[in-house]
């Protein structure tokens, strides 16, 4: 990058709200339902909500989620998308557990988490240097992906009984809190700390908000993209190999839309924006645990799912409405 591009030279390019009051509500906006709605549930279900055991297997279950919501605010962030991270999180999770059965768990998890990041590399470069729509290419890569992951199975499940010692990876319990929770706490603080805290964040948020502007201003607009695709593969695999730790097994159809849909939620109702240069992992974080109580209610409560499915539809559109109209604000 160009050494007379200093952080200074790009505070500016972000898009900065005129109106304070829509400022805050871009900022913070989530966490005032969020509040709502653990009171709600509190007051409603008592101790069986917000009892510890409940809580810690909300975020035990959530730890890959979040992950993968976090690099996919990055993505976002730098004005792309990233809908393959069902597909790698499943290939990643079937090839590890196939693997821990002939080897050592802490090289086949690496191998697993290599896996993602070339599907993120893949992915970085046909959305940049080839210039295909980011949605496009990794929905395509999603196929391809997906494909792979049920050849790899054979169309069967993979089991891992065996490898105790995988299971390391997400059961084992700290100061009452799975190593999966704690690898995920860790994970988000750092990505969170890289978008918030560095220079790279701040390329990210130019690269999302005026990738032309940031292009005149020196930054190497199609590394940072291409940057955070990775991150965002390695991060899929992560999840998914952790949850493979979980059950001691994996299947080729694991994830796919589902997940993706679930963190492309957690992320745009967290407020990050569909359009790049707007967001933050904090906000993801509360997002997507926001939709973790809902789903959470729902089974406390034993209502049928579909009006969950229903529910969040209509929570990520009115998320989508308000940024758009936080953003007409912004420019009117």
């Amino acid at each position: 990058m160009s050494q007379a591009t200093t952080p200074n030279a790009l505070r500016a390019t972000p898009r900065v709200p005129r109106d304070a009051i829509v400022s805050r509500a871009r900022s913070g906006g989530i966490i005032y339902p969020f509040i709502v709605l653990f009171i709600v549930l509190a007051v409603w279900k008592g101790a069986t909500f917000y009892g510890t055991t409940n809580l810690l297997a909300i975020l035990d279950q959530q730890s890959s989620t979040l992950i993968i919501a976090a690099a996919g605010t990055m993505v976002l962030v730098a004005g792309g998308i990233d809908l393959s991270v069902g597909a790698t999180y499943a290939l990643a999770q079937v090839v590890t557990t196939k693997l821990v059965g002939s080897m050592n768990p802490v090289p086949a998890i690496g191998i697993g988490i290599a896996v993602g990041l070339g599907v993120g590399l893949v992915n970085g470069v046909v959305a940049t240097y080839f210039r295909i729509n980011s949605l496009i290419a990794t929905l395509a890569m999603s196929f391809v992906v997906g494909g792979l992951a049920s050849l790899v199975t054979g169309g069967n499940l993979i089991i891992a009984y065996s490898a105790l010692g995988f299971a390391n990876l997400a059961r084992t319990q700290f100061l009452g809190v799975t190593t999966a929770a704690w690898t995920m706490i860790g994970v988000v603080i750092i990505l969170a700390i890289v978008l918030s805290r560095t220079i790279a964040g701040r390329y990210m948020y130019a690269s999302g908000s005026n990738s032309e502007a940031a292009r005149l201003a020196g930054v190497r607009v199609q590394q940072v993209k291409l940057i955070t695709f990775v991150i965002s593969g390695g991060a899929a695999a992560l999840g998914g190999i952790i949850d493979a730790s979980r059950v001691l097994s994996a299947q080729g159809s694991n994830g796919g839309t589902t997940l993706t849909f679930t963190v492309l939620a957690g992320i745009v109702v967290g407020g990050t924006s569909i359009l790049g240069g707007e967001g933050a992992v904090w906000r993801t974080v509360v997002g997507t645990l926001f939709i973790a109580m809902i789903g959470n209610g729902f089974v406390l409560a034993a209502l049928n799912p579909l009006y969950e499915q229903i529910t969040l539809g209509g929570i990520i559109l009115i998320a989508v409405g308000a940024d758009a109209w936080s953003r007409l604000r912004a420019t009117g």
